[in-house]
């Protein structure tokens, strides 16, 4: 990466839905600046203030898929960093509700037409898979979640491209959105 700030597009794996019970077991960020870009996922113990911060040095806007909901309630409250005062925060999932596309995130990329090459694996699995890793040290369970989580946030990088800064702006000041156009 170069001096520039850069977009962040990020998701994260937890064993659970409630930092109060859960923990993060993976923290996926893609960097891009321009035609630059570098996957970064923090796994197990490297998941720490320190590292987040040092994965994120220079970013200018956090894109998010449902993060102001889950991702970025969930790292403050397993770290105790609120993201929002590092750099901007934009998620999507509002974007998408303008533009008619409801449901989560899998069920959007589907009606957008955004390819994914893991198939029918959730979020449920993402916590099967982690478990597995930890209890019986199965490697292919460890590259199946991080394979997952690299395809949540790519895609959440495409989703941004697809919604475009021409829909995106109309969506907002008209209130809503035709996501045909997007197609």
């Amino acid at each position: 990466m170069n001096c520039l700030a850069f977009d962040a597009y990020l998701d994260i794996e937890t064993t659970g839905l409630s930092w109060l019970d859960a923990e993060i077991t993976v923290i996926g960020i893609y960097l891009v600046n321009g035609k630059k870009s570098s996957l970064t996922q923090l796994v197990g113990k490297e998941v720490t203030v320190d590292n987040l911060l040092k994965t994120i040095d220079g970013v200018s806007t956090i894109y998010t898929y449902n993060g102001s909901r889950f991702d970025l309630p969930f790292i403050r409250g397993s770290l105790g960093i609120d993201l929002e005062s590092v750099a901007d925060h934009h998620d999507l999932m509002h974007d998408c509700w303008r533009c008619n596309l409801f449901g989560g995130f899998k069920a959007v990329e589907q009606q957008l037409g955004i390819p994914r090459r893991l198939q029918g694996i959730t979020g449920l699995d993402a916590i099967l898979l982690w478990q597995r890793y930890r209890e019986y040290n199965d490697k292919k369970a460890l590259n199946l979640l991080l394979e997952y989580n690299k395809e949540d946030v790519m895609n959440i990088r495409v989703l941004r491209e697809r919604l475009g800064n021409i829909a995106l702006s109309e969506a907002t000041r008209r209130g809503k959105c035709d996501a045909r156009r997007f197609n």
